[in-house]
């Protein structure tokens, strides 16, 4: 049986090469399952402060390339910059990220499902939600995996949340976040039919623990 394809959509101040390396003990827990495929965000992250609360690189520097900050887009429009917890009218680069997903669909895929991780969790629920109103004919993911996922602040992106996305979805989530914290999780949850929940114990990251294994395996049992 071939493993399930899944695009992975990596964190704000991530990209590819380093959300892959800290997501090495989810690879090894699927790797009889799934085939994780990893893109990097259009938009590039100038200024990092790494006082910022909102750094999503998780503990210890990624090899591979950490220093080439990447964003799906930005809550401050000025600064090019983004926080989860920014309201604002209007976001900046969102289209530039949709239209890169969609060459990496046309150029990588298919895909059968999609992953993100924090600010690539919410942004994996809008491409749910452009998928579900059919507003972009290349998707066809069969399910989604969101972590530390969460509701953009931004006004011009509720259009996303009027009504639940249909494709089934996993939504893990630390309960000791302090980036993302589970409360803002929950609040996605009715934004998607019938939501599986994954918490865990720990933080702002991918879990991978053997404890996790069976949930993870069911739910992609599904698809396979």
């Amino acid at each position: 049986m071939a493993p399930l394809r899944v695009l992975c959509i990596h964190g704000y101040r991530q990209n590819s090469s380093s959300f892959r390396e800290k997501t090495g003990a989810l690879r090894k827990l699927l790797k009889k399952q799934v085939e994780l495929v990893y893109m990097s965000a259009p938009l590039s992250v100038q200024h990092v402060n790494s006082e910022v609360p909102d750094k999503e690189s998780g503990p210890g520097p990624g090899p591979g390339g950490d220093e080439d900050h990447r964003g799906w887009w930005f809550s401050d429009t000025q600064a090019r910059s983004f926080s989860a917890q920014q309201q604002c009218e209007e976001s900046l680069g969102l289209d530039e990220s949709v239209t890169a997903v969609i060459e990496a669909v046309k150029g990588q895929g298919p895909f059968d499902g999609i992953l993100g991780f924090s600010q690539g969790a919410a942004f994996v629920a809008m491409l749910c939600s452009l998928q579900e109103q059919k507003l972009e004919p290349e998707f066809c993911f069969h399910f989604a995996i969101l972590v530390a996922g969460f509701r953009s602040a931004c006004k011009e992106h509720q259009q996303f949340y009027d009504g639940p996305v249909q494709i089934p979805s996993l939504h893990v989530f630390g309960l000791e976040d302090r980036v993302i914290p589970d409360n803002m999780s929950r609040e996605l949850l009715p934004s998607f039919q019938d939501p599986q929940v994954l918490t865990h114990p720990g933080g702002h990251f991918v879990p991978a623990a053997s404890a996790h294994r069976q949930t993870y395996q069911d739910f992609l049992k599904r698809f396979q």
